[in-house]
């Protein structure tokens, strides 16, 4: 059985399936609220600068992976409009449901699909625009993700990539500080759960840099990425450009 990390502890890669889906399903509910604690609100920031770099258009097909509870596929469908479709999915059936409900009660119905990642559902060459947000670093066979985004992509069409990433050095020692001494406390008080977070911060170690993940892109069949980094580097937004 192949072997690969889980934050910084070494397991086969089936349990490791097993361990992330335990985490989404402790936090779910919280999950939100989380983000804007952890983050001090500047997740809304990031993530809108990324659904204004997608360029969506009315009328085109998106494809939101590791959608969670569903902010980035309710601001996707805003710019796709009624002749647009936005697929809302995640391997987490827990985060999926808590996302579906919550569009549901705003009046958004959009199609949902709990699928891997690793191995989309979907014919080649249909989206015009796929996007995973704070997705990615969960996911074992990375290379192999990335691949199959780029299979359901168009000629030309559009990845981005909305995750953690290596933080400019001169930020590095605080942020390890709040990483590994606040934040898990952070997660005990309001979910209740102070080990999924100390596995977030790790996870967010062990996440290729800005260069290893252009690259993979690149090998992945994205003929252009660009790489562009929010707030000093603690958070990266990748581009890329199908070939």
């Amino acid at each position: 059985m192949a072997q690969t990390h889980f934050g910084y502890e070494t397991v086969d890669e089936a349990e490791k399936a097993r361990k992330v889906r335990g985490v989404f399903d402790s936090v779910a509910k919280r999950y939100d609220l989380m983000n804007d604690l952890m983050s001090l609100g500047m997740h809304r920031a990031w993530k809108a600068y990324a659904v204004a770099l997608a360029g969506i258009r009315p009328g085109d097909k998106v494809l939101d992976i590791a959608g969670g509870t569903g902010d980035m596929a309710r601001a996707f469908a805003r710019k796709a409009g009624a002749d647009g479709t936005v697929v809302h999915t995640d391997i987490n059936e827990t985060m999926l449901r808590t996302g579906r409900d919550r569009m549901l009660d705003e009046g958004l119905s959009l199609p949902t699909v709990t699928c891997d990642a690793e191995r989309l559902p979907f014919r080649a060459d249909l989206f015009d625009v796929a996007c995973v947000s704070f997705g990615l670093r969960n996911m074992t066979r990375k290379d192999q993700a990335l691949a199959e985004m780029c299979r359901v992509l168009r000629p030309g069409g559009r990845l981005l990539v909305l995750e953690f990433s290596k933080v400019a050095e001169p930020l590095r020692k605080p942020y390890d500080w709040y990483s590994f001494n606040l934040l898990p406390k952070i997660g005990k008080w309001v979910a209740k759960d102070e080990d999924s977070y100390r596995y977030l911060a790790e996870s967010i170690r062990m996440h290729p840099d800005q260069a290893e993940l252009k690259a993979m892109m690149k090998r992945a069949g994205f003929g252009h990425v660009d790489v562009h980094n929010l707030t000093a580097g603690v958070v990266a937004l990748h581009v890329g450009i199908k070939c």
